[in-house]
């Protein structure tokens, strides 16, 4: 297990944390300003975390939806994945979408993502006249079966 150093932007802020041991995400909590908040059907509300985090450098933090969140009220993150820089040092935040026809309400300290750390590979593009070739090749959506 690393250490990744938080601060709290809120006295409030709920630290992330892991739901079992084995779980990949970290939960990542609401933190509003009143008991609770509704997100209109098709609308977009960001979502204060009051955390703020030094990710090491090498790694992104990744967030996710939860599945029980997504399934059971249709409240994921708008932009499917956020990316999070280890140079960022403000906020958390998470664009919660209501993606369902029903208003639905995120209480104060609910859990509303996940937060997974991957690492990456930064890239050197070279420019080319040519690529490998591949059993796939240039077969695009669906190219490989069923």
């Amino acid at each position: 297990m690393s250490i990744v150093k938080y601060v709290k932007l809120n006295e409030n802020a709920i630290v992330p944390s892991y739901g079992t041991e084995f779980s990949a995400g970290a939960d990542i909590y609401a933190l509003v300003d009143t008991e609770s908040v509704i997100i209109n059907p098709n609308e977009t509300y960001l979502v204060h975390t009051g955390i703020a985090m030094e990710i090491p450098n090498g790694f992104g933090g990744f967030v996710f939806a939860r599945s029980g969140l997504a399934t059971k009220k249709g409240l994921a993150p708008a932009n499917k994945v956020g990316v999070i820089d280890s140079d960022y040092r403000g906020e958390i935040m998470v664009p919660l979408h209501n993606h369902s026809s029903v208003p639905q309400t995120i209480e104060n300290g609910e859990r509303i993502a996940q937060m997974v750390f991957l690492p990456y590979m930064k890239a050197d593009f070279s420019n080319s006249d040519s690529l490998d070739v591949t059993e796939r090749n240039i077969g695009g959506f669906g190219s490989t079966g069923k």
